[in-house]
């Protein structure tokens, strides 16, 4: 084992146990920092392979960009997630068959011939003078420029959808309209009152208990 793969495998046990921490963490603050970490250890499998520019869009748009919507979308929607936890052992059996199904895949393709992280970085070896940014943007903005166009639609939908979803009202919250405040008048807020002075009233006399003579 060289250098190369005990990195690999080293990086791919970091990026298993935090996708584990992904999903079985209670705090969803904690969740998503796992999941920060899961991007960054598999932008270093990108480098790994000789992606650079994979790994650097990876760091740039999930880490910076995606992680933080969701980070803000966590902190600013009122959701009971106790509430959301009651059924999470109703969907395992079926979020397990799904795990199970995808762990078959990748070892089906694993397990193929010619797979390995040998032969990956042998295909992505280029020629002299050939980057593979420019390997990898001609096919995007030619043959796949429509579903190009379409994820960064759908990216743009959802990221308006979190915007929206911080602005809905919640039950008990006071807020502010600064065109009402801006309005106001001063004979609106204040009224003058006028009132009598107050005058100190002599001591009463106080009540003897002898009797008159």
């Amino acid at each position: 084992m060289n250098l190369t793969t005990a990195i690999f495998y080293l990086f791919a046990a970091i990026l298993l146990g935090a996708s584990l921490r992904v999903i079985t963490a209670r705090n969803p603050v904690h969740a998503a920092l796992s999941l920060v970490l899961a991007f960054f250890t598999g932008a270093v499998l990108w480098m790994l392979m000789q992606a650079e520019f994979l790994a650097i869009s990876l760091v740039l748009v999930y880490v910076g960009a995606v992680m933080v919507l969701f980070l803000f979308v966590v902190m600013m929607l009122d959701i009971n997630f106790e509430e959301l936890r009651e059924g999470f052992w109703n969907y395992f059996p079926v979020a397990a068959v799904v795990a199970a199904i995808m762990a078959v895949e990748m070892v089906l393709v694993l397990v193929a011939p010619g797979a390995g992280i040998k032969d990956m970085t042998a295909v992505a070896a280029l020629p002299e003078g050939v980057s593979n940014i420019k390997q990898l943007g001609v096919p995007i903005y030619t043959t796949y420029l429509l579903p190009f166009e379409l994820a960064a639609v759908l990216l743009l939908v959802a990221m308006i959808a979190a915007v929206s979803l911080t602005l809905r009202r919640r039950k008990h919250t006071k807020y502010i309209n600064p065109a009402e405040q801006i309005a106001v008048k001063r004979n609106d807020r204040l009224r003058i009152v006028k009132m009598q002075a107050e005058v100190e009233l002599p001591p009463a006399a106080e009540p003897t208990d002898k009797p008159a003579a």
